[in-house]
């Protein structure tokens, strides 16, 4: 990433306002280099302009369209998808293209085939990597249809071969039909399934046994990729956390009712799906929620030993939700991983043990779904 930007506008200021640094430029490279280091993740393209060529300097408005992923969850979730030499991989979303580097250099480039529906992005991989010495196939399309075959994919699919694993570094609401066909048997994918609700994620780990079956689940984990083209996120804003952190809400209690830890991931996996468009404040004090979609909101702060403050306001009870899912959570034994059915008709649905925690992962080609 020989260019990318920083952020020098608070989190709620507007416009925002960005500056792209240039490896060339003798005067940036040091705040360069902590920014690639930092752990977090990194913007390199703003409001879908071309990444070649550019001048370096400050962006106001608009917003960032393309990034490199934190490295940590990277690296685990490669460990995860437990790449091999000589194997096909297809690596949906480019974004920077460091993914598509360590595809090429544990896998080989012959085999990997890195996707992206920006031109743009397409273009900055490919001659980025080029200088690395790896030509990957680079492609432009949308991810969510893979690569169905055919030119320029013929050096990749031989005899009607597929791909041994899949990476995608986006969001989406379920998983694609067209990546598990694409599956080759023997076969791994992984990507981030969730929910409007960036507070929450679930990572897919689909396998494809030799004779064709498909086995997946649903993990609940601490942080996933965001939202691709077309995936709407919910978001607090500064004014709606202003009046959560001074609002005195429809009514206050005293509870001995303790919420459920953070390391609960499985149970605000399901709180996610079950109760959809609620969004955590990770800032404030204790626990507080919101659902910016009706303006409901919920406040617990500790007062004593085991006894919290419970404030909550809104047409929503969302108190009262988290221990309906956190009751039925425990009652399916408090599952981190779920079973994630994928029918050949089409059909989503994550399981447990339990009958009382399932819900079915929405399918936009029909008009109804299910939670129970």
């Amino acid at each position: 990433m020989p260019q990318a930007y920083v952020r020098r506008s608070a989190p709620d200021e507007v416009p925002p306002r960005w500056d792209l640094l240039d490896w060339a430029r003798a005067e940036d490279r040091d705040e360069l280099l902590r920014l690639l280091h930092s752990g977090d993740s990194v913007s390199v393209q703003h409001g879908g302009e071309p990444l070649l060529g550019r001048v370096p300097g400050p962006r106001h408005g608009g917003s960032m369209t393309a990034m490199s992923s934190t490295m940590g969850m990277t690296a685990d979730l490669l460990g995860v998808l437990d790449l091999r030499r000589g194997q096909r991989v297809l690596d949906v979303g480019t974004g920077a293209a460091v993914t598509a580097g360590v595809l090429c250099f544990v896998c080989g480039d012959a085999g990997v085939v890195t996707l992206d529906i920006d031109p743009h992005v397409g273009a900055a991989a490919r001659a980025r990597l080029a200088e690395l010495r790896y030509r990957p196939v680079v492609v432009t399309g949308d991810g969510m249809a893979g690569c169905p075959g055919g030119a320029p994919f013929d050096e990749i699919f031989v005899s009607g071969a597929q791909f041994d694993r899949i990476f995608v570094s986006f969001a989406v609401s379920r998983v694609p039909p067209a990546l598990v066909a694409q599956l080759a048997p023997g076969g791994r994918a992984l990507m981030t399934v969730g929910t409007s609700s960036p507070s929450w994620p679930g990572l897919a780990v689909i396998t494809k046994t030799a004779t064709g079956e498909v086995v997946a689940e649903l993990r609940a984990v601490e942080s996933g990729h965001r939202g691709g083209v077309g995936f709407d996120r919910l978001f607090l804003s500064a004014g709606f956390r202003e009046r959560i952190a001074a609002g005195g809400g429809r009514w206050t209690q005293r509870s001995r009712l303790v919420p459920p830890a953070d390391t609960d991931r499985g149970m605000w996996l399901a709180l996610d799906h079950l109760y959809p468009g609620l969004v955590r404040h990770f800032g404030a004090d204790g626990l507080t929620i919101g659902a910016p979609g009706c303006g409901s909101w919920m406040r617990a702060r500790p007062v004593g030993r085991r006894r919290w403050e419970v404030t909550v306001d809104g047409p929503r009870d969302i108190w009262a939700e988290i221990h309906d899912v956190a009751a039925r959570w425990r009652a399916a034994g408090s599952p981190h991983t779920y079973r994630l059915q994928i029918d050949a008709g089409g059909a989503q649905r994550v399981t447990t043990s339990c009958d009382t925690l399932a819900w079915s992962l929405p399918d936009p080609s029909r008009t109804s779904g299910d939670a129970q």
